[in-house]
C-alpha cells in the first residue's frame, strides 16, 4: 500500500509540527526534501512552492499543517489532538495562535539575528533542503526580519520574552507532561513548530532552552517520539486532565500569550477593518493577488512596549475565527465558565474583537469569506 508523503524539511517550523503528528497517530510515512517532482507536480497542484505538503495514496495533496491534522482528525485520529473539554479546547486553539502570531517573531529573530554565530548549521540545512542556492535562500529568509518586527530596537524585548517563556513552560512540564495532561493537543502542536524546529535546533536558542529550561527540551523530545514518552512522570494516565482540568501552572503562561498577542491583533483588526472598506474583497476571491504572498500590508504596533512594525496575514484570523467558532458552539453555563478563565488571564479580548471579515481556506489558498 502506497505511504503518505510528508514534502517538508528538518529544519521547516510547520514541517516539525505535521511531523510530530504523524508520528503521534502512527501513520506511515517517507519524508522528501523538495526534488524534480515536487517541482513538477506538487507546487502546480496546490499553486504555491510551500512546505509542508501531505500526498495521500490517492495521489491527492493536503497543505497547511491545519487542514493536514483535520484531514486525519476526521478520518479518526487514535490520540486526538482535540480535547472533549471546552476549556481545554479554546485553550489549545489560542496556543495555535499565539504560535504563529507571536513565536514566529522569536523563531525567526534567534536563527537570522544569529546567523554568523550558526553558520555552518543553517548553511547545511538549506543545502540539504535541495530548494535553490542555499545562500540566497537564507538571505531572503533574513530580510523578512523587519516585516515581523523584529529590530535593533525589539531584540531585547524579544530576548526577554524567550526567557520568560521558558521560565514558565520549564514550571508547568514539571508537572504535567503536556498543555493539559498526559496527550498532545493543538496547542501542543501548534508550539513545537517553533519551539522544534528553530528554538529547539538552531545552536544559540537551543542551548539557552537546555541550559535554562531542560524540561522544556525535554518536552520538544516527547513531541517528537511515535509514544507518549512519560517515564518520568510515573504512573501519570497518557491521557488529557479529566473534567476539563486547567493547571495552575497554565494561568501565568496565558497570561504571558495575552501580553503579547495584544495590542498587535487589536491593530491588526482595526487595518482589515481599512482594507475591506476600501478594497470590498468579494467572497470566495483569493486574500493577495499571488498565492505565494501572505500580507496584505503593514501595521505599527507595539511588543512589550516597544514600537514596530508588522506584517498583517489574513491566515491569523482564520486561526483566530478558530478560537470564536468553537466558543460559539458552547451552551451558555459552558460558554460563562470558559469566559471566567480567559477574562482572568487577559484573553477575553479575543472572544470580543469585531472582525470586520471572515477567512476561510480553498484550495490551499486563504480567501475571503463572509462579511461580518
Amino acid at each position: 500500500m502506497k505511504q503518505v508523503i510528508l514534502y517538508g524539511a528538518p529544519h521547516s517550523l510547520y514541517s516539525g509540527k505535521t511531523r510530530s503528528y504523524l508520528r503521534k497517530q502512527g501513520i506511515a510515512y517517507v519524508e522528501r526534501t523538495g526534488g524534480a517532482r515536487f517541482s513538477s507536480e506538487v507546487v502546480p497542484a496546490i499553486g504555491r512552492g510551500i512546505i509542508p505538503v501531505i500526498e495521500l495514496p490517492d495521489g491527492s495533496f493536503v497543505q497547511d499543517t491545519i487542514d493536514i491534522l483535520d484531514h486525519f482528525e476526521r478520518a479518526g485520529a487514535p490520540v486526538s489532538a482535540y480535547p472533549a473539554g471546552p476549556r481545554q479546547r479554546i485553550l489549545a486553539h489560542i496556543a495555535e495562535l499565539y504560535a504563529v502570531v507571536g513565536l514566529t517573531r522569536h523563531a525567526m529573530h534567534y536563527r537570522w539575528s544569529y546567523a554568523d554565530e550558526q553558520d555552518q548549521f543553517l548553511t547545511d540545512a538549506f543545502s540539504a533542503a535541495g530548494s535553490g542556492d542555499p545562500a540566497a535562500v537564507m538571505a531572503r529568509m533574513r530580510s523578512y526580519l523587519p516585516m515581523l518586527g523584529v529590530t535593533p530596537a525589539t531584540i531585547p524585548a524579544i530576548e526577554a520574552s524567550y526567557i520568560a517563556l521558558l521560565d514558565l513552560l520549564q514550571a508547568h512540564f514539571a508537572s504535567h507532561p503536556y498543555l493539559f495532561g498526559g496527550q498532545p493537543s493543538l496547542g501542543d502542536y501548534g508550539l513545537l513548530g517553533p519551539l522544534f524546529a528553530h528554538l529547539g535546533r538552531d545552536p544559540v536558542p537551543a542551548d539557552i532552552m537546555k541550559r535554562r529550561a531542560p524540561k522544556v527540551f525535554r518536552w520538544v523530545e516527547r513531541m517528537n517520539a511515535a509514544d507518549a514518552d512519560i517515564p518520568e512522570y510515573g504512573d501519570y494516565p497518557a491521557t488529557y486532565l479529566p473534567d476539563d482540568g486547567i493547571p495552575t501552572t497554565l494561568e501565568p503562561l496565558y497570561r504571558h500569550m495575552a501580553d503579547e498577542l495584544f495590542p498587535e491583533l487589536t491593530d491588526k483588526v482595526d487595518m482589515v477593518r481599512r482594507f475591506v472598506a476600501q478594497a470590498e474583497p468579494e467572497t470566495g476571491s483569493p486574500v493577495t493577488d499571488k498565492p505565494h504572498r501572505r500580507v496584505i500590508g503593514s501595521v505599527q504596533t507595539s511588543f512589550r512596549g516597544v514600537g514596530a512594525e508588522s506584517g498583517v496575514q489574513p491566515y491569523i484570523f482564520y486561526l483566530w475565527q478558530r478560537i470564536t467558532d468553537t466558543f460559539g458552539t458552547l451552551e451558555a453555563n459552558t460558554a460563562a465558565c470558559v469566559r471566567e478563565w480567559l477574562n482572568g488571564v487577559g484573553l477575553s479580548p479575543l472572544l470580543d474583537a469585531h472582525r470586520p471579515i471572515r477567512v476561510e481556506r480553498r484550495g490551499h489558498i486563504e480567501v475571503w469569506g463572509e462579511r461580518l
